[in-house]
This record gives C-alpha cells, sequence and structure tokens, in this order.
C-alpha cells in the first residue's frame, strides 16, 4: 500500500489485528494504519505490537483515512456505519467490509452515499496468512481501490473476486465456515483412531499431519481432488474399503445439506441485520 493512503479499521478483533500485522510486516507504515477499538486493552496490544494509532470511537479512526475496514461483527455494523456516514460522504475513501451476512447495498444506504464499496469473507485461517477471501465490488469502485482492496486482503493469504453478491452467502457457506467442517473432520478421525486402539496423542498427531499434507498436495501438486484421490485409491485395497463406507453412508449428500444449511443461513442474517 501506498505511504499516502491511509488506513483505517473499524474494530481491533483478531481479523483486523491478523491484516494490520500482515501490512506492517509487508511494509506498509505504521503511521499509515489506524484502528478505532473500544477495549482499552485490546487498544493497548495493538498500539504496543505495531506501532499504530488508536483510537476508542469510529469516527476519530476513520477521519481522513483513504481505506476504510469495517471489521466489526454484523449487529453492530449499522451503528458504525451511521456513526461514519458524514466523515464518509465528504471524503469518499475506499470502504471494505469483512462482516458476514451484510450486502453493499445495506452499507451504502447506512454510510448515506454511493461510496466506492467492496464486501469481502475472509476466514480464520487468515489469522496465520492461510486464509481464503471471496471479494465482490460496487460499481463506485475503481480499478486502483479493487487493486488496494485486494493488496490488503491479500496479505492474509488467497484472494478470489465474486461476480454475482449472492454467491457471497455460498462463499460464506464454503470458505468462512468451511475451517470448522475440517477440523470436525480431524476430530472424528482422531476419535476413530482411538477407538481402533491409537493413543490420543498419536492419533492426533497423525490425522493432523495427513490432514495438513492433503492439503498442500491438493495447493501444490495442480490436479483436481478427483485426480489426486484416484492417485491414493487402489481396487480392493484399504483406502477403497473406506470410501466405499462413506459412500453408503452417503457423505456428498450430506456435505451437500451442511453448505446449503450454511448458504441460507447467511441469507437470513443479512435479513436480520438489515
Amino acid at each position: 500500500m501506498s505511504e499516502q493512503v491511509r488506513i483505517a479499521f473499524i474494530g481491533g478483533g483478531n481479523m483486523a489485528r491478523s491484516l494490520i500485522g500482515a501490512l506492517v510486516r509487508g511494509g506498509t507504515p505504521a503511521q499509515a494504519i489506524a484502528v478505532a477499538e473500544p477495549n482499552a486493552e485490546l487498544r493497548a496490544l495493538l498500539a504496543r505490537d505495531f506501532g499504530i494509532t488508536v483510537h476508542d470511537t469510529a469516527l476519530a479512526a476513520a477521519t481522513g483515512a483513504g481505506v476504510i475496514v469495517l471489521a466489526v461483527k454484523p449487529q453492530v455494523m449499522k451503528a458504525v456505519c451511521t456513526e461514519l456516514a458524514a466523515s464518509a460522504a465528504s471524503s469518499r475513501p475506499l470502504v471494505i467490509s469483512i462482516a458476514a451476512g451484510i450486502r453493499i447495498t445495506q452499507l451504502a444506504e447506512w454510510l448515506g452515499g454511493e461510496l466506492p464499496i467492496v464486501r469481502s469473507m475472509p476466514n480464520t485461517p487468515a489469522l496465520i496468512g492461510a486464509g481464503a477471501t471471496g471479494m465482490i465490488a460496487n460499481a463506485a469502485a475503481s480499478a486502483t481501490q479493487r487493486e488496494q482492496a485486494q493488496a490488503i486482503l491479500g496479505t492474509a493469504g488467497t484472494t478470489v473476486w465474486i461476480d454475482h453478491e449472492d454467491l457471497m452467502d455460498t462463499v460464506t457457506a464454503l470458505s468462512g465456515s468451511g475451517p470448522a467442517y475440517f477440523f470436525l473432520l480431524v476430530e472424528a478421525l482422531e476419535d476413530a483412531a482411538v477407538a481402533q486402539g491409537l493413543p490420543r496423542a498419536t492419533a492426533r498427531s497423525l490425522a493432523t499431519q495427513t490432514c495438513a499434507g492433503a492439503g498442500r498436495m491438493l495447493a501444490e501438486d495442480g490436479e483436481p481432488p478427483t485426480v489426486l484421490r484416484e492417485r491414493v485409491t487402489s481396487p480392493g485395497g484399504t483406502t477403497a474399503a473406506a470410501l466405499e463406507a462413506f459412500a453408503q453412508g452417503n457423505l456428498r449428500a450430506l456435505v451437500a445439506s451442511a453448505v446449503a444449511a450454511a448458504t441460507e443461513r447467511g441469507r437470513e442474517l443479512s435479513e436480520k441485520y438489515s
């Protein structure tokens, strides 16, 4: 990010902290970053760890900023936007939201103008720089502002642009909620191995590294998951027996049902906080 572009984070929680840390490590001057956080302890930690400017109100942090990152809970987003509306109308910053379920039209209405807005959905692996973030911009966002948003969010991992905002609910269901599905799978593998006699520590170590290694292969090999799965599966072998058990339990239908349920919940949240 250019030294001339001042970035204000509204909310200093874990996701904001991860983005701020990545920006500073990537060369963004600390004096170009401000954060608004009502919790005094969190403010002090952010100032100490990154040398950035901290404030206790959104308006104080956002004044003069070229980019505002809205990193607050969906239930308080309307109040925060209302507080910032007058200032944003005069300075017309790029607004980036990382709140689940809050649509661009809602943000624009609460902010009171046709501001350039990028709605995004990161996930928790962003906290270690390994996130996956879906993004969509409104028509008011220029190509340069889209690049700015991607530069900020890209510090936390992979970024992908989405063509239609309705699909952001599916992005939330897939990558936003997806880490929990993965952790559940590791839990289940660990418990199953313990039931077969392995010590829990051994089962956890093997399950964790197996899943981490498989994910790395998927990211680096370039082949689709179907091909990688087939390479591991010998006819009549142990993997084939396990996959048959998954098929009998209709794993694919269960996953589809789970993603559909999460997608629908995202739509409900949008209505709830509108």
